[in-house]
């Protein structure tokens, strides 16, 4: 922020020397009309004042200039440092709290949100400064020339920024209120376009598509209303200050008749009058843009204002370094803020080098253990141990370069197949990119794909099935080689013989690897070497996939169930 601070600085500097060499140029002009028009002077004889007022009409050209350059430097620089800041808050606070929250809402707070600040920093603080620093010049100017007008723009100068506030507090509130409809509308009308499908399905698109208009037309409303208010403040400083010049000028006129006031100082303090008032008006029309900004940055600060989840004494570089990892979860806690994905006293090795599979009715805090394991959250009690170490103590940047993870729901991202793979590990080569396609199961699919490898993907996958975007993200955890896998249902709309297919395919690139997968598709638990069976966040029982089939218990009854269904 301190190079930004210097750029305003320099940009309202630039603006008191244009103030400075503009009180020079009334003084110039005056001097020239007097002696041309009384003093009947040759212009030969006043050349030098002219050549002067072009000099310092061309440098007050180059301070304008500067103003805005700096000025709108300033907002950039702003803009980016404060763009960062919010993507680097919402990574901190993490998946799990995104998951919660409105993509649409964070996008607009995101970039909407910022955007709106770049008025202000560009044009609004500088002006604010200008319009403090250039009236307090033009009056010291004025008041050894004419001191009556001095206390003219004394006694009038107070008035506009009174009603400037009069008239704003109006504005702001409805700024307000209009800067938070377009939050929910850009939620609204983000979820619209993710469930289109379903939408046209349920034959509810024609009823969303009025709902969009109405919220479009409440929002546009809402923006009229914050016009008005916005032009009538306008309106209202126009006035004063058009009365305020007049009073001056009347002034002036009856004194310059009555003999009072010679033609050079009165022609002085005229040119310099509209110019008192200028910086005040010019500020009443950015009136406007200042409220979006101070509603917009309250949606930030309320962002910002998010606690980031608890932290452990993490020490910085420090992870486990063993080829092989071992996991052993001890009495582990934990409960969401909300009350739900309880875990309770959950304890159960997961042996380095194997295959563990974890199994149980949904909502038992599977995909919750994964998340605890990925450092997205921190038991509330108990210890997560990797290797007899304390995964809390872990740097869990580090650490995650050495975990490869599946989501349920895999992302892709705009690029191509090759490079959906490459994201990865970019330095893997050609062969291995080939082998691990192939044993995903994604030959066939690359086949399909009319540019093969070159084929862009956007966040919808080019139409692939939700099958083959899972089978993607399990390629992609298989290139990166690291010694811990975290699988969250990679067998998810996959049939019997393909969940075979694939196990079979990837078993010895799995060898020596710890992997554990949460498994609702209870065929793929028979290529597991060891079952954690969880039910409502407890583990009830644990085992050999044999041992457990055989047993009577919760995984015996699902097996059964699956069988029938």
């Amino acid at each position: 922020m301190q190079p930004a601070r210097r750029l305003v600085a320099l940009a309202v500097g630039s603006g008191i020397v244009q103030a400075t060499l503009m009180c020079v140029a009334a003084w110039l002009l005056a001097r020239v009309l007097f002696l041309s028009i009384f003093e009947h002077v040759p212009l030969a004889r006043v050349s030098g004042y002219l050549l002067a007022l072009l000099g310092l009409a061309v440098l007050r050209m180059g301070l304008a200039y500067e103003v805005r350059r700096a000025s709108f430097a300033a907002a950039v620089r702003v803009v980016g440092s404060m763009r960062h800041r919010l993507l680097e808050h919402v990574r901190s606070l993490g998946p799990l709290w995104l998951r919660s929250q409105s993509s649409g809402e964070l996008v607009t707070q995101v970039m909407d949100g910022v955007d709106a600040l770049v008025p202000y920093y560009a044009r609004v603080l500088p002006q604010t400064a200008l319009a403090a620093a250039v009236p307090l010049i033009i009056f010291l100017v004025v008041l050894p020339a004419d001191w009556v007008t001095a206390l003219i723009l004394l006694v009038t100068a107070p008035l506009i920024p009174w009603f400037m506030v009069l008239v704003g507090n109006a504005a702001e509130h409805a700024s307000q209120t209009r800067w938070l409809h377009l939050r929910r509308m850009g939620t609204l009308f983000l979820d619209a376009l993710s469930g289109l499908a379903t939408l046209r399905q349920l034959n509810a698109a024609q009823r969303m598509i009025q709902t969009i208009a109405d919220s479009t037309e409440s929002y546009r409303r809402e923006t009229m209303e914050v016009l008005r208010i916005a032009f009538l403040s306008s309106v209202v400083l126009e006035f004063f200050a058009t009365v305020s010049i007049a009073v001056v000028a009347v002034w002036v006129g009856f004194r310059l008749f009555w003999g009072d006031l010679d033609f050079q100082r009165g022609m002085f303090v005229l040119l310099l009058v509209p110019e008192f008032y200028l910086p005040l008006r010019a500020l009443g029309t950015l009136r406007h843009s200042r409220m979006e900004a101070l509603a917009a940055a309250q949606s930030m600060a309320e962002l910002l204002g998010m606690p980031l989840p608890e932290k452990g004494v993490e020490k910085i570089g420090r992870c486990c370094v063993a080829e092989q990892i071992g996991i052993s979860l001890q009495d582990v806690d934990f409960q969401y803020a909300a009350g739900r994905g309880v875990l309770k006293q959950v304890s159960f090795d997961v042996p380095e080098g194997q295959r563990t599979a974890l199994v149980g009715p949904s909502g038992g805090g599977k995909s919750t253990l994964l998340d605890l394991l990925l450092g997205f959250a921190r038991p509330q009690r108990g210890r997560i141990l990797v290797n007899g170490e304390d995964l809390a103590e872990f740097d869990m940047n580090v650490w995650r370069q050495r975990v490869s993870w599946v989501p349920q729901r895999a992302h892709v991202f705009a690029g191509s197949f090759r490079d959906n793979l490459l994201i990865a590990n970019p330095q893997v080569g050609d062969m291995r990119l080939r082998q691990v396609v192939q044993a995903c199961a994604l030959d066939m699919v690359l086949k399909n794909l009319p540019r093969s490898w070159d084929t862009p993907l956007g966040e919808r996958g080019y139409g692939l099935s939700g099958g083959e975007l899972q089978r993607l993200a399990l390629a992609r955890a298989l290139l990166r080689d690291s010694p811990l896998l975290l699988l969250d249902e990679p067998t998810q709309h996959l049939d019997a013989d393909m969940v075979q297919q694939i196990f079979e395919a990837i078993g010895p690139m799995l060898s020596g690897r710890t992997v554990l997968w949460v498994a609702h598709n209870l065929d793929a638990t028979v290529y597991a070497d060891h079952l954690v069976v969880l039910d409502a966040g407890a583990v009830v029982e644990q085992g050999t996939p044999t041992q457990l089939a055989h047993g009577g218990g919760l995984y015996a009854r699902l097996l059964e169930a699956d069988e029938r269904a």
